[in-house]
């Protein structure tokens, strides 16, 4: 499984908001980011969903390394 093929899987989540708010980045934003933002994407995908979700609905704050990336989920 090639690398692109394992984050398209990790974007796959069991909460459904999130995986529409994931696939959707993924489809329409993951090509404008950086190397160093795909290692931190690569990285926020390890996060649990219920905690993904509180960062993306601004219900608690991120750590602020991932500040960029929940904004921009945010907008999904």
């Amino acid at each position: 499984m090639g690398d692109m093929d394992r984050i398209r899987w990790q974007c796959r989540r069991g909460l459904l908001e999130m995986d529409l708010i994931l696939q959707r980045f993924l489809a329409e934003d993951f090509d404008s980011l950086n190397t160093d933002e795909r290692v931190l994407f690569k990285e926020l995908l390890g996060e649990v969903d219920t905690v993904l979700l509180a960062w993306v609905m601004g219900q608690e704050a991120a750590p602020k390394r991932y500040d960029a990336l929940i904004q921009r989920l945010q907008r999904r």
